[in-house]
């Protein structure tokens, strides 16, 4: 494993002209779906909602935000790895603005940002699959408020069960991931072989945090950011008109973007939305209003994740 002062080469796996021709494909595909279910339902005709919405929403995703980063912040700062916390902020920002890419790597270009504070790739990457883990699992805790619908939560929990065993087990037994390092540089994959042995020694460097006292923190944080971007969900429906039971309501959005982790598509995109149309028809929303939440929703958190994301960059380059 490298050591935590040595600068190397960013193994960013997604070169910013791809990532941005990526984020150009999906927005158009995503503008193209809204306007085919407007030209069924009159989705669009309540824009100016979701307008009176976006100022709350906006500010609870921002907060939601900094808690995410000050969960970032804990865990450099016990790698010996802290920033300064304006720079910082920039180069936590800036990943989100390539969120929309398969599995959410395009947020691994904070390597490149955070490469520039002395931070190593193989650490940043150990940052984000151990905040990735935690995410998961607050946002499942946050789902079993939707008790009743337990077929889906079972589904739920296996998938975040999964993906966590998977960490641990790499984190644990890194030369499994350091022999297909080497099968893949035999092979004259000679990228990917760097990529995995990235993954190898961020994966290996994560059990760093692998203690109560970094769990209980790392969790509380999660739980805290999550549950505020649950309340600008509940927000949005009281402001559309819907009334759910409070628990329910507080579950919604969580299980969707379960739903949209394990589709794998690119940001959860157009699976997070299904999901959230599903859950909410389920409990006799029309399907013009649910699908009205689930876009306005989405608008506040990962589209302006997004932009935010897009002016930290532009910062940061100047």
């Amino acid at each position: 494993m490298r050591g935590p002062g040595q600068r190397e080469h960013s193994p960013y796996p997604m070169t910013t002209h791809r990532s941005l021709a990526w984020l150009f494909l999906v927005s158009g595909a995503y503008l193209a779906a809204l306007l085919y279910a407007d030209s069924r339902y009159p989705i669009l005709a309540g824009l100016p909602a979701i307008l009176s919405a976006m100022p709350v929403m906006a500010t609870l995703a921002a907060l939601s935000w900094l808690l995410r980063y000050a969960r970032w912040q804990w865990l450099l700062h016990r790698a010996d790895n802290g920033t300064l916390l304006g720079h910082g902020l920039l180069a936590y920002l800036a990943g989100f603005a390539f969120t929309a890419t398969p599995g959410k790597v395009g947020e691994l270009l904070r390597i490149r940002y955070f490469a520039d504070l002395g931070v190593p790739s193989w650490r940043v990457l150990a940052a984000f699959v151990y905040e990735r883990g935690f995410d998961l699992a607050t946002v499942l805790m946050l789902s079993a408020f939707a008790a009743s619908r337990t077929d889906i939560f079972i589904l739920a929990a296996a998938f975040v069960a999964v993906c966590i065993g998977a960490v641990v087990l790499l984190a644990y037994r890194p030369a499994l991931l350091a022999h297909l390092a080497e099968h893949a540089r035999q092979w004259g994959l000679t990228r990917l072989g760097g990529l995995l042995e990235t993954l190898r020694d961020g994966l290996a460097g994560s059990r760093l945090w692998f203690t109560p006292l970094d769990g209980l923190v790392s969790f509380g944080l999660g739980l805290l950011a999550w549950a505020l971007t649950s309340l600008a969900f509940i927000y949005l429906l009281q402001v559309l008109g819907v009334a759910l039971p409070s628990g329910f309501a507080l579950a919604v959005y969580p299980m969707a973007m379960l739903a949209g982790a394990a589709s794998m598509l690119p940001g959860g995109i157009g699976s997070t939305e299904v999901a959230i149309v599903a859950l909410l028809s389920a409990h006799g929303v029309t399907l013009a209003t649910a699908t009205l939440a689930a876009v306005g929703i989405r608008l506040a958190t990962m589209w302006f994740a997004i932009i935010c994301g897009f002016v930290a960059i532009g910062i940061l380059e100047a």
